[in-house]
C-alpha cells in the first residue's frame, strides 16, 4: 500500500451519514463514526472525499425502491469528487494524489471511500472542486441523452421538470443545436426556468387548462422527442403528444407514480426509451468512463453545463440540512465531507 501523509486507513474511526433502514432519507440518515476503510487490495484505492451532493437519486435508493440490489444499512451519496490517498497492487503509483470521481456504487457521504480504481475518472487539472463535484449524473446524463435522441431534423421538443438542474442542462445542449424546446414545470412559487430565452414557451401544471396550452404550443404535428422525468399524469399527457415516429425518452418518476403499462406499449409508432444512467456507466465496469466523461468536462471547462451552488454544509450538518433545509441562495448543496 502506498498512503502519502494525511491519508487515513485502517480501523481509525471516520465520519460517515448512514442509512440505517430503508425509508425516507431525512428520517433515517444519520452522521456518525465509523470504522475506516481498510488498506486497499489488488486495484483497489482508498479516495479521501472533499466535495460532494445529494440527489433524487439518493432518495429512492434510500427509500428501498431498489431493494434487490440495495443492503442496509448503507452510505449513500452518488456524486463527488475526492483525491486518491492510498493505493493497492497493481494501480499506477501516479495515481496517488490525483483528483478523480470514485463512481460505480454510492458512498460520496463519508470522509473516505474505497473502491476499484477502474471506476475512478481523473479530472481535469483545471476544474474545481465545486464544479466537478456536479460532473456526474445531471451533465452526463443530459448529454448522452442528447447525443442518442436528438437526431438530425428534431425541431419539436419536450423537456418536463424544466426548473431543475437537469432541465437547465437539457435546454442549454438543445439551443446549441437550433432548438427551443417546450418545458412543462409544476408552477412552484419561487421556482423559474434558468435563461427563459432558451425556452419557447414554459407550460405551469398549476394553472387550470395547462393540457390544452400544451397541445396548443406543440402544434399538430406532435412531439419529435420528449425527455421525461416526471411520470404520472404529466408524463402521460406529453407522451399522448408524441408524434408518430417519435421518442419518448422516460428517465426518472419525480411524481412517485409510475406510467401506466398501457402508455407504454398502447401506442407501437412511438419508440418508448427508458433511460438509465446506471446502465450506461456500468455496461463494461468503467473501462469506457474516460470517454464518455470527456464531452461532459470541455462542456465544464468552457463554462457550459454548471450547477449552482446554493448552500455549503459540514457532512455532520447534512441530517439536519434533509430535515428543514435553511433558507438561502437557490442551488444545490456542496457537501464538505471532511468536517
Amino acid at each position: 500500500m502506498r498512503c502519502p501523509d494525511g491519508c487515513t486507513v485502517g480501523r481509525l474511526l471516520v465520519l460517515a451519514a448512514v442509512a440505517g433502514s430503508p425509508g425516507p432519507l431525512a428520517e433515517v440518515l444519520a452522521v456518525r463514526d465509523v470504522d475506516g476503510p481498510a488498506a486497499p487490495g489488488a486495484g483497489e484505492v482508498v479516495v479521501r472525499m472533499v466535495a460532494s451532493t445529494v440527489n433524487p437519486s439518493d432518495e429512492v435508493t434510500v427509500s428501498g425502491a431498489y431493494g434487490s440490489r440495495t443492503s442496509f444499512p448503507m452510505v449513500p451519496g452518488f456524486e463527488g469528487v475526492g483525491v486518491i490517498g492510498a493505493a493497492g497492487p497493481g494501480v499506477p503509483a501516479a495515481a496517488v494524489g490525483r483528483r478523480v470521481l470514485p463512481l460505480g456504487s454510492a458512498g460520496a457521504w463519508q470522509q473516505y471511500k474505497r473502491l476499484d480504481y477502474s471506476w475512478c475518472v481523473p479530472v481535469p487539472d483545471d476544474l474545481p472542486d465545486e464544479v466537478a463535484c456536479f460532473a456526474y449524473i445531471n451533465p452526463l446524463t443530459a448529454v448522452t441523452m442528447v447525443e442518442r435522441f436528438c437526431r438530425s431534423g428534431v425541431r419539436n421538443v419536450v423537456v418536463t421538470a424544466a426548473t431543475s438542474a437537469i432541465g437547465r442542462h437539457l435546454a442549454e445542449l438543445l439551443t446549441d443545436r437550433g432548438v427551443a424546446p417546450v418545458g412543462v414545470v409544476r408552477g412552484t412559487p419561487g421556482r423559474t426556468v434558468a435563461e427563459p430565452s432558451r425556452w419557447r414557451a414554459v407550460i405551469r401544471t398549476n394553472e387550470p387548462g395547462w393540457r390544452e396550452q400544451l397541445r396548443s404550443v406543440i402544434g399538430p404535428h406532435g412531439v419529435d422527442v420528449a425527455f421525461d422525468c416526471v411520470g404520472g399524469g404529466v408524463g402521460e399527457e406529453v407522451f399522448t403528444l408524441t408524434a408518430g415516429g417519435g421518442v419518448f425518452v422516460h428517465y426518472g418518476l419525480l411524481s412517485g407514480t409510475p406510467l401506466s403499462a398501457e402508455c407504454l406499449t398502447g401506442r407501437r409508432d412511438v419508440r418508448v426509451e427508458l433511460f438509465r444512467l446506471r446502465d450506461i456507466v456500468q455496461k463494461d465496469g468503467g473501462q469506457h468512463l474516460s470517454g464518455l466523461f470527456a464531452p461532459v468536462f470541455e462542456s465544464l471547462r468552457r463554462g457550459r453545463l454548471r450547477t449552482a451552488v446554493g448552500q455549503r454544509i459540514r457532512l455532520s450538518e447534512l441530517p439536519g440540512h434533509l430535515k428543514g433545509p435553511a433558507a438561502g441562495p437557490a442551488g444545490k448543496i456542496l457537501i464538505d465531507p471532511q468536517r
